[in-house]
């Protein structure tokens, strides 16, 4: 069984090096498809001996959908690049490659739960953790859909997930995390204006309240501490946005 490490990457100089050092043991090839990054990126891939394909960037589900056709073998590990494989896991995936791939059970993906760092504090509820992917699959029975937190589809058995986890260290500081929901909610405007959802101004009211809850009561966010509660206020800010941009629209 032979593994492709598969990662998009843009402006990832600070991070990339530490995704690609993580897997490296574990990865029979890695692949970056870099979309035209302005920093060190490249350099930093090519040092760590990555193959770098250029690719301009699209929506997030065209993106590694186009990442996953480059690699050359059939299993396929998605990391992206603030992401790190950790010890634990690495040794539950050495552990299926020296199975045949006969003896595979007929799998077709394997699900991993990721751990997220926010903050400087591993989030352990917020919704945020176990948060089970898939992200060790097999390419031909596997595509992604979504523009923007897309989604794996698979055609096929998926085990239940492995030991260890995938190590996310998501956003830089509260600026980084607020600027990318930001950006985010641009394309989330689109979509809610394409699918034609109606009571929008409605929506901009009842929603973001409803979120504040959902992530620090019912999520159990108010146990993250004060990490937890920047989650919950600004995934209720973040819902108000794409509304109002909606009602933009």
């Amino acid at each position: 069984m032979k593994i492709s490490v598969v990662i998009i990457a843009f402006n990832e100089e600070d991070r990339l090096a530490d995704a690609l050092i993580s897997c490296k043991n574990i990865a029979d090839e890695i692949i970056v498809v870099d979309s035209y990054s302005t920093d060190k990126t490249v350099e930093i891939a090519k040092q760590n001996g990555a193959i770098i394909i250029q690719h301009e960037f699209k929506n997030y589900g065209d993106q590694k959908n186009f990442a996953m056709k480059q690699a050359k073998n059939n299993w396929v590990l998605n990391l992206d690049a603030d992401e790190r494989v950790s010890d634990e896991l690495k040794k539950e995936i050495l552990n299926i490659k020296k199975k045949d791939i006969k003896e595979d059970n007929g799998f077709s993906a394997y699900k991993i739960k990721r751990k997220t760092s926010y903050l400087g504090r591993w989030i352990k509820h917020s919704g945020w953790y176990p948060d089970k992917k898939i992200r060790l699959f097999k390419k031909d029975k596997s595509h992604w859909e979504g523009r923007i937190h897309e989604g794996l589809f698979v055609d096929g058995p998926i085990s239940s997930e492995l030991n260890g986890d995938i190590l996310h260290y998501t956003y830089r500081d509260v600026t980084d995390h607020i600027k990318r929901l930001n950006r985010y909610s641009k394309m989330q405007a689109e979509d809610i204006v394409k699918k034609g959802k109606k009571l929008l101004y409605l929506r901009v009211i009842i929603l973001p309240p409803i979120t504040f809850v959902r992530f620090y009561i019912w999520k159990m966010g108010v146990l993250d501490g004060f990490p937890g509660f920047l989650i919950a206020l600004i995934s209720s800010w973040a819902t108000a946005m794409k509304y109002i941009k909606a009602i933009e629209l």
